[in-house]
């Protein structure tokens, strides 16, 4: 009986597929001799494959727009990127490479909109949509875009920040409203924080809005917390969504498109199963059908993918340092950084990620857990997005095991704080960029080397001491 590493991804999923493949017994990742990179930079190590940020906007773009053609849709598709789920410079420029725009959620994404701007990544024709519940300095920053003639539109989380742009904005203004959608049955609170109430919209525009000569309402906004999939709950509150846009559509002529947030999922598994030119497709079906049995125009579609964009760019390479038996069924690969703050989704809210070795593929297999170095107990990772157990090679001597967690290119550096200090002082990786030229030659850049431990003192204080 057959029982390699190697032996039982292929019992488990199709495999080689997009993105990973073997040869001799070495995982590449997008054609990435990961083997030689580690050889030349050694663990631990994150990287960041830049091409696949615009595969991915390209997919989408595909997906959605297949899908107006397949159904006569009378609208236009346009792709967001959220700026949250990664404000590398790297990543913006990469996904500003394919005609999209931008969505905003706090007050110094705005300074990254200048600094795009001033060194010709974007023009003021770039729409710029703001979320967020906007604190004073975000609503200022929002209007003097506003107010030097960049094309941005604040989606109002709530009524009393139109007063805001009241006050500063000077010229014509297009805005946007977020709904506060339902959260799904099983969290602990019924209703987004975040939004007006449906039953409050209409009257907020008829009172409030449309006096006002300087403002012009072309968006309506919602995101689902859950992610856009293909069940009851989606669709239900898909369902709420258009009811308000048909009836503010017939006393608001000027409104004229529909954001239907983010949410589209990233691989997380080699098992990974979503229909997205499906969900595009049932997605636009149901806005058309909704504004042709209510005689109302179809809206323009605006998506604000996150994660989708960038997670399946980036990925966390580290050694096994050593292998420990803590009792008869417990046993532990200890690795050369943290989990909980290199990779604090895993931990935080038990995101799931593709995790391969690197080398030993042709090695037996055995359950593990992996141990990160911090001192806290939560700080492993024992189950795979698909079972509730994790295997890897044995170690069997000769090199060390090499480990990479994949698909890791949203939001960790965000949560876990790119730049401060983590739990038990443990560094943030050595970060590598890799592109891919015409001609599929891949280069190599170091974006930042691993963290210093005089950078980390220095936020602590300690290069203070010397003062007094």
């Amino acid at each position: 009986m057959k029982n390699t590493y190697l032996d039982l991804i292929q019992q488990t999923f199709y495999f080689p597929q997009d993105g990973f493949e073997v040869k001799n017994n070495y995982l590449y990742f997008h054609g990435i001799p990961l083997k030689q990179l580690i050889e030349e930079y050694e663990t631990p190590m994150r990287i960041t494959y830049l091409p696949k940020i615009s595969e991915n906007i390209q997919r989408a773009k595909k997906y959605f727009n297949d899908a107006i053609r397949k159904l006569n849709y009378p609208g236009n598709y346009n792709y967001c990127y959220c700026t949250k789920s990664s404000h590398f410079a790297h990543v913006l420029v990469e996904a500003l490479k394919n005609d999209i725009y931008l969505e905003t959620s706090s007050a110094f994404d705005i300074d990254i909109i200048e600094c795009l701007y001033l060194n010709k990544m974007l023009n003021k024709d770039t729409l710029i949509v703001c979320n967020g519940f906007k604190t004073k300095i975000y609503t200022q920053r929002i209007s003097k875009l506003a107010n030097l003639d960049f094309n941005i539109m604040p989606v109002l989380d709530n009524m009393e920040e139109l007063e805001a742009y009241e006050n500063t904005i000077i010229y014509d203004c297009d805005l946007g409203i977020r709904i506060a959608s339902e959260e799904q049955p099983e969290f602990q609170l019924y209703t987004s924080r975040l939004g007006i109430r449906y039953k409050e919209i209409k009257d907020f525009y008829l009172n409030k809005i449309k006096p006002n000569p300087k403002f012009k309402l072309k968006m309506l906004h919602f995101f689902i917390n859950s992610g856009i999939k293909d069940n009851i709950y989606y669709w239900n509150e898909l369902s709420k969504l258009l009811k308000v846009y048909v009836e503010l559509k017939r006393v608001c002529p000027e409104l004229d498109s529909l954001n239907i947030g983010g949410g589209w999922p990233f691989r997380s598994s080699l098992g990974f199963e979503y229909d997205y030119a499906y969900m595009a497709e049932e997605i636009l079906n149901k806005i058309k059908q909704t504004c042709e049995e209510e005689n109302v125009s179809c809206p323009n579609i605006f998506t604000e993918f996150g994660s989708f964009t960038v997670a399946e760019s980036g990925a966390f390479i580290f050694s096994v340092l050593a292998e420990k038996h803590q009792n008869d069924s417990e046993r532990w690969y200890m690795i050369d950084n943290s989990l909980m703050t290199t990779m604090p989704d895993s931990w935080g809210i038990n995101s799931k990620f593709i995790l391969l070795p690197i080398n030993k593929w042709g090695n037996e297999v055995q359950r593990i857990n992996i141990g990160g170095l911090t001192c806290d107990q939560m700080d492993y990772y024992n189950s795979e997005a698909h079972t509730n157990e994790l295997y890897l090679p044995l170690i069997n001597g000769g090199e060390p095991l090499y480990i990479g967690f994949f698909h890791t290119g949203a939001y960790q550096e965000s949560i876990s704080g790119y730049g401060g200090t983590k739990h038990c002082l443990i560094p943030s990786p050595k970060h590598i960029l890799i592109q891919k030229d015409e001609s599929g030659n891949l280069s190599y850049e170091v974006f930042a080397d691993e963290q210093r431990v005089d950078s980390m003192l220095t936020v602590l204080g300690y290069d203070k001491l010397d003062e007094d």
